[in-house]
């Protein structure tokens, strides 16, 4: 049952973005300079790939990582502009989402972690699950 099948996804992916949060925290906690910086860009991009399911649980893995790259890099080089740094100026939370300032190796690291999302969401699909048009 399709709703049914939709349903349990999104539950696992509100459950995965929560667990997410969590270890970026506690990456944070325990770790220090490139590991905790370049180590949450690739959690940032696993955050946004869990909210992709969240909304689109029929999405394949590959759509899902892919649409959570671009969001990724579209943040990224919106940090070219001077709107991200503003906001940042202003607000916790837009700093958290929109970053300040472009580092062109956080590119790489939103690669990672799109990877890696896509690997587990691979390895987790119920074998025959097909995607179907949204």
């Amino acid at each position: 049952m399709p709703g049914s099948r939709d349903s349990a996804a999104r539950l696992a992916a509100a459950a995965a973005a929560l667990v997410t949060v969590g270890a970026g925290l506690g990456l944070r906690a325990v770790a220090t300079g490139s590991v905790a910086k370049y180590g949450g860009d690739a959690l940032y991009t696993v955050l946004l790939l869990t909210l992709v399911v969240l909304v689109a649980p029929r999405l394949t893995p590959l759509r899902a990582a892919a649409t959570a790259l671009a969001a990724s890099w579209a943040v990224e080089f919106l940090q070219l502009t001077a709107l991200p740094a503003d906001l940042s100026r202003h607000s916790t939370a837009a700093r958290l989402v929109l970053g300040s300032t472009f580092n062109a190796p956080d590119l790489f690291w939103y690669v990672a972690g799109a990877a890696a999302g896509w690997l587990l969401l691979t390895a987790l699909r119920p074998s025959g699950a097909r995607e179907e048009p949204a």
